[in-house]
């Protein structure tokens, strides 16, 4: 007779659950978390592609350094940055990812812009080749960062319903963060450069 009344509640807990909410929530979690996982695999291939793109340009005497400094320095920084599952529970953590990788992404646009300027750098198989594994990886990266978006809205919808939301408040199913920051445009838009000497100022008119 215990068993099976204990029979019994078990099914009806397991039905409350379920009506409430938690059954969606560990699905969804599980999808933010493989999404993510995604995310860090594709920053991961294009940090990878970095060493090889630096000491081909190396290779040209006279490449603007400052602009192969700053993707060394970027790269450093995002690489230096300990990811952990609690990352996507800091919101400030979770910022500094973002911006890091901004700046990266944003270092190596610009990388790419200045070696148009260098005929021998387009003439490079080995640097084309590269640049086109970093186009796929861009694109890769830009893919998966809207799967882990929509992944995170579904999750985050659920955690703010009513009466999901209870659920949540219960076993700590908190909102996640996305993938989009209010500067993020401005993070990732290559500087503007220009090889065009300037034109010498007009004379002034004789009185």
């Amino acid at each position: 007779m215990l068993r099976r009344l204990a029979t019994v509640a078990t099914l009806a807990f397991a039905t409350l659950l379920a009506g409430c909410g938690y059954n969606d929530f560990q699905r969804l979690d599980e999808g933010v978390k493989s999404s993510w996982a995604e995310v860090l695999n594709q920053f991961q291939r294009r940090a990878d592609l970095i060493p090889n793109i630096v000491a081909t340009v190396k290779g040209e005497a006279a490449f603007e350094q400052e602009t192969l400094t700053r993707v060394i320095e970027a790269r450093a920084k995002a690489t230096a940055i300990q990811v952990t599952p609690e990352t996507l529970n800091n919101p400030e953590a979770f910022a500094r990812f973002q911006q890091v990788q901004g700046e990266l992404g944003s270092a190596l646009s610009r990388l790419m812009m200045v070696s148009e300027q260098y005929p021998s750098l387009k003439a490079n198989q080995g640097f084309q080749d590269l640049r086109v594994q970093l186009e796929g990886t861009e694109n890769r990266i830009t893919v998966a960062r809207n799967r882990y978006i929509q992944a995170v809205q579904a999750y985050n919808v659920l955690a703010r319903s009513f009466p999901s939301n209870l659920t949540a408040m219960v076993f700590g199913y908190d909102v996640k963060p996305s993938l989009q920051v209010a500067n993020e445009a401005a993070i990732q838009t290559p500087p503007t450069v220009s090889f065009d000497k300037p034109a010498p100022a007009a004379p002034a008119a004789s009185r």
